[in-house]
């Protein structure tokens, strides 16, 4: 959390104490508002513990983005070209 903690510092020019504050208020809004097992998992994405919740959805973003194979298939018509 204090990394994320001094990004805010960084990018939006306050002191930490007053991103600490802005950091705990989004987090309780989030657990609120998830589905309690994503929820639950928020003090770990935020410590950066290995195998939790943030290195998954950095797999499947990855994927979808093209960071895993999708970059080396081919873009556009594929086989055969036309009608």
């Amino acid at each position: 959390m204090d990394e994320l903690i001094q990004q805010v510092v960084a990018k939006v020019g306050i002191d930490s104490n007053q991103a600490k504050g802005a950091v705990d208020t989004v987090l309780a809004f989030l657990k609120e508002r998830l589905p309690a097992p994503i929820a639950s998992q928020l003090d770990g994405v935020l410590s950066g513990g290995p195998g939790g919740l943030q290195d998954q959805a950095q797999g499947a973003l990855g994927g979808m983005l093209g960071g895993r194979s999708g970059q080396d298939k081919p873009q556009g018509g594929g086989a055969g070209g036309g009608f």
